[in-house]
């Protein structure tokens, strides 16, 4: 999702990350945090941008992936965003069990107190879709 984000709304999303790279988060935004930037040429006032965490057979990240949504929605509470799409978070490369990862968004996005009007899921595939539609009845 990052890569489409980037190649998307262009140089200013970029240029924004690298900035507050050398500014505040020289390693790098810490896993489960969020931060926002511009939208650049994407249609949208602001990327709130999130770092999920890796899937562990052996050690339970799942609070880390929570704090992935409730952080994001903090950022947008203090933006005053009034709607917020996120994307299956960690379920690329980070390989996160989809079924799972659905489970943990939508308890989460429902459970974190929040001026957002309006939270979508805006998912990859139909598997992605089935997957947080069981959870969304």
């Amino acid at each position: 999702m990052d890569g489409a984000i980037h190649r998307r709304g262009g140089g200013a999303i970029l240029e924004e990350c690298r900035a507050l790279r050398a500014s505040r988060y020289g390693k790098g935004l810490p896993t489960g945090q969020a931060v926002a930037t511009t939208a650049g040429a994407l249609d949208a006032r602001w990327v709130i941008h999130t770092v999920g965490p890796v899937w562990s057979a052996t050690e339970d990240r799942s609070e880390l992936l929570a704090s992935c949504y409730r952080e994001s929605l903090k950022v947008a509470d203090e933006l005053g965003a009034r709607t917020v799409a996120f994307p299956a978070v960690s379920t690329g490369v980070y390989r996160w069990p989809m079924d799972d990862a659905a489970r943990i968004a939508v308890e989460t996005v429902r459970a974190t107190p929040t001026s957002v009007e309006e939270a979508r899921f805006v998912l990859f595939d139909e598997r992605a879709y089935q997957a947080f539609a069981a959870r969304t009845g």
